[in-house]
């Protein structure tokens, strides 16, 4: 046995030792890499290297690592897509075309004019050669989510660029890899747009409908919708190849196309996130390593020329790209530096460009690998560190504003019953309007056992009651561990309570005030059509026993199918003290769901709150309109939403500053819309001055 593995059989042949290897290499050398604060992407492809057939040989660059480098490079690209934020990149469309615009077409050309005067390279090697770097990858992205300035207009005008970038990139290989094959005739130039047109109408067109008929209708075990969407992913993959272009394209397309269908906290992203980042897209990195020649990049002078060329074209073209878009938006120069950090980072696109005009098109050599995986190994230091600094001096020039006593952490409270159904729809839902930037906090979950108050002496009526509550108590438990799961497969934070109460909602209005709750999210049960009793029981008195924000949802579709936000703003709203947290809230559901909203007023002036609402963040694309009052609001309203659409209406409690009397019966006028998902808002009773919190800062 021992024979079979000795030294003398280099390179490993045997399938489960090759797959052994593997996995130590993707567990060990990103955490020996990061300990040191080196980026466990480069820790991967260094490893690659030291065992590849380059390095001691103990692997071998076989067909096996090829066909999983490939997937791998397929999802990676696919992931790029996916993770983009496009409600940001249309809030700030303008910013991101600007930048993104410079970013790509000033290291392009240079690339080009460089590539063939300078390196000798002729023009489709030269267009090849640039591509690589005029995209970026947001490696820093973790970085400036922590420190929670991705809604900084700077720093969104950096992520949304990626797209323009990346698809121009992408196009550039595409129009490459032709030539490659044959003359760039006008039939190619017919074909390839042909092709292009219904790659990307075909995509963007079907695969957003066909994902929300799926959702909608197939929810038997999660992992159905991971298969769905591998499928999505391989198909687009394998019909950019058949319209003519590299199936990285299709990939990306398909990442964008499924954005907005899977929520950034969703228990399927992270299920996407983690198959990929542990085993897919290591087989990527390591097939890359392996192509790598070390005595190559030490002792050639050609890879340090190639490197110290795109390290000198990559930080120049996307730093004088950062500062006009600075000039021009009037950013300060710690935004723009955030920005340049962002933008110089590359991975994904640059090694995608790279293997394929080494492999596939035999337009770069070796040389040109190692110089561009050594390139990466320098922006992977910089982009971090040039993110993480100014970064938060952002941070710090925000916490400088003006100190508001208001200002409080976001906790959610999702109380829960026994339909599992309708526990993991206001559980996604919870998910949705908790913050997630910075310090965000933990999801609270709630079960509530309701039992009689004891008397003085105990009979056996109450000894058997008792005894009822520990079973209630223990299914309660019950459902707050699968609560528990749910949530923790989209890797948030939770904490679970169950009460015994002699009411359910007095179990609930004391952990509001225990645990300092600011958004309770309630399940929407009764089916009751007239009256101020619509809710039920439990509902009224939680509204009527605390101030915070309370927001009554039924919920019968899941929310990624949701196709826009329909929110209803009562006429005098505006002057709830609790306005603008909810209309936050509103606008953070839309920006999570990637989706637009339209505000309809209710006999109020559109203008005015146009203005209300675009000045609250986050950005999103916004449209606001009227509708009339009494009748006329049913029929206006059944013309303006359908059953895709996520309605939020929101409504002072009776009596409260804002209320009108027939908003008594707005529930159940909403109930009778088409609309799948409809809420009802409660904005929080409580005067905290803290409008500040949720304007755009700036």
């Amino acid at each position: 046995m021992l024979e079979d593995i000795s030294l003398q059989t280099l390179p490993f042949e045997d399938p489960i030792i090759i797959f052994a290897i593997a996995m130590v290499v993707f567990l060990v050398a990103p955490l020996v890499f990061e300990r040191y604060r080196l980026p466990g992407i480069i820790g991967i492809i260094v490893v690659g290297t030291a065992i590849g057939p380059n390095g001691f040989g103990f692997l071998d660059r076989s067909e096996t690592f090829v066909l999983l480098g490939e997937v791998g490079l397929v999802y990676l690209m696919f992931l790029a897509g996916l993770e983009i934020d496009l409600g940001e990149f249309v809030a700030n469309r303008d910013r991101s075309l600007v930048f993104g615009a410079l970013s790509f077409l000033l290291p392009q050309g240079l690339g080009m004019a460089v590539g063939v005067w300078f390196l000798g390279f002729d023009v489709m090697t030269a267009a090849l050669y640039a591509a690589i770097f005029s995209s970026h990858t947001l490696l820093a992205y973790p970085i400036v989510n922590k420190l929670g300035i991705v809604k900084n207009e700077a720093v969104t005008a950096a992520i949304g660029g990626t797209i323009f970038t990346d698809t121009a990139a992408l196009l550039v290989l595409a129009i490459v890899a032709g030539a490659a094959a044959g003359d760039l005739t006008i039939g190619f130039w017919v074909s390839l747009v042909v092709g292009l047109v219904a790659l990307f109408a075909g995509i963007w067109l079907l695969v957003p409908r066909l994902g929300r008929w799926f959702f909608r209708n197939v929810s038997e075990e999660s992992y159905f919708e991971f298969l769905f969407v591998m499928a999505v992913l391989f198909v687009c993959a394998a019909f950019a190849e058949i319209a003519g272009v590299k199936h990285i394209i299709g990939a990306f397309l398909a990442g964008l196309a499924l954005n907005r269908l899977i929520p950034t906290t969703s228990t399927l992203m992270n299920r996407i996130e983690f198959v990929g980042n542990a085993l897919l897209i290591p087989f990527f990195l390591i097939s890359v390593g392996m192509l790598v020649d070390p005595a190559v990049v030490v002792g050639s002078t050609e890879t340090l020329v190639i490197a110290g060329t795109i390290i000198a074209l990559l930080l120049f073209s996307k730093l004088f790209a950062s500062w006009v878009t600075g000039e021009i938006y009037d950013y300060t120069t710690d935004e723009r530096m955030a920005m340049f950090g962002l933008s110089s980072g590359q991975a994904a696109a640059a090694l995608a460009i790279t293997l394929i005009g080494f492999e596939d098109l035999g337009l770069f050599d070796e040389t040109m690998v190692n110089g561009v995986v050594l390139m990466i190994l320098v922006v992977s230091f910089l982009s971090p560190a040039l993110s993480k600094r100014y970064g938060r001096q952002i941070v710090d020039a925000e916490a400088d504003a003006e100190y508001d006593p208001g200002d409080q952490p976001t906790r959610v409270l999702v109380p829960l019953a026994g339909n599992r159904d309708t526990m993991d729809q206001l559980l996604d839902f919870g998910m949705l309007v908790r913050e997630t930037a910075g310090d965000a906090e933990p999801l609270r979950a709630l079960t509530v056992v309701n039992r009689r108050p004891t008397r003085l002496r105990a009979s056996r009526t109450d000894q058997r009651e008792q005894a009822q509550t520990a079973t209630d108590v223990a299914d309660a438990e019950e459902h707050l561990e699968h609560a528990a799961e749910h949530v923790a497969g989209a890797e948030v934070p939770v904490e679970t309570h169950t009460r015994v109460e002699t009411s359910v909602a007095d179990g609930i209005s004391k952990t509001v005030l225990d645990e300092r709750i600011t958004t309770t999210v309630l399940g929407w049960a009764s089916s009751r059509r007239f009256g101020s009793r619509f809710f039920g029981d439990i509902v009224e008195q939680v509204l009527e026993q605390t101030t915070v924000q309370v927001l009554v949802s039924r919920l019968r579709e899941p929310l990624n199918v949701s196709e826009r936000v329909v929110c209803v703003l009562p006429a005098h709203i505006a002057s709830h003290p609790g306005f603008y947290e909810t209309m936050h809230t509103v606008k953070t559901v839309a920006d999570e769901l990637g989706v637009n909203l339209e505000c309809y007023v209710v006999g109020g002036n559109p203008e005015r709150y146009a203005q209300l609402v675009d000045a609250i963040e986050p950005e999103t694309t916004t449209t606001v309109d009227v509708v009339p009052v009494g009748d006329g609001f049913d029929d206006a309203m059944d013309e303006r939403v359908d059953e895709n659409d996520f309605v939020v209406a929101l409504s002072p409690r009776p009596g409260s500053r804002g209320w009108e009397n027939r908003l008594q019966s707005l529930p159940g006028r909403l109930a009778a819309l088409e609309a799948e998902n409809v809420v009802v808002a409660y904005p929080s009773e409580e005067d905290t001055s803290d409008k500040r919190r949720f304007l755009e800062m700036g």
